[in-house]
């Protein structure tokens, strides 16, 4: 959701307190939702991955070129989703070292099951939880163009920004770093 994150992250710099926070949602309707429900279902998550960012990742997502915008909105969520980042180094980093320029459905089970092992409670989630969570990661990395599209699923790696990376090394990201640029 990379335009309602730059409205959000632009909003943010302001430091509104929860009834700005409410107002700019729901009256000023600043994502533009027919529904307030909607507004702030996705206003939460986006604030909750953005959180992660610096006010200079804030100022960079706001106000920066699409290309630094979308990494950065990758570097929040990875932040954000131990999932994620375990799904991009389990499973992406590995088919690249393979080869295999390619993803499966059965990729995610394999890496669902390997997660059950390290997290019992996972093991709860119903079968439709799952098969979101794989459409939101592949959704992701798609937005992110670390794959071509959600249903071929092929590789296409790329590499970081220079000024994400600067942004990622002044604030002690290096393992966040070495995870994006090998994948």
């Amino acid at each position: 959701m990379p335009l309602e994150s730059r409205r959000i992250a632009a909003f943010l710099l302001t430091h509104p307190d929860d009834n700005a926070w409410k107002r700019a949602l729901i009256d000023d309707n600043i994502l533009q939702k027919k529904a307030p429900a909607t507004a702030i279902r996705q206003a939460s998550l986006i604030r909750k991955r953005l959180n992660t960012l610096h006010a200079d990742g804030l100022e960079m997502v706001a106000q920066r070129e699409q290309e630094v915008v979308i990494q950065l909105l990758l570097v929040a969520a990875v932040k954000h989703s131990q999932l994620l980042a375990d799904f991009i180094k389990d499973v992406y980093i590995e088919h690249q070292r393979r080869m295999d320029l390619a993803l499966s459905p059965g990729d995610w089970d394999g890496f669902f099951s390997e997660c059950s092992h390290r997290d019992s409670s996972i093991i709860k989630w119903s079968a439709s939880t799952q098969a979101k969570i794989f459409q939101v990661i592949l959704r992701i990395l798609t937005e992110a163009k670390y794959l071509e599209s959600t249903r071929n699923m092929k590789l296409t790696p790329q590499s970081l920004h220079p000024d994400v990376r600067r942004y990622l090394s002044g604030h002690g990201d290096a393992a966040l770093i070495e995870l994006l640029e090998r994948a």
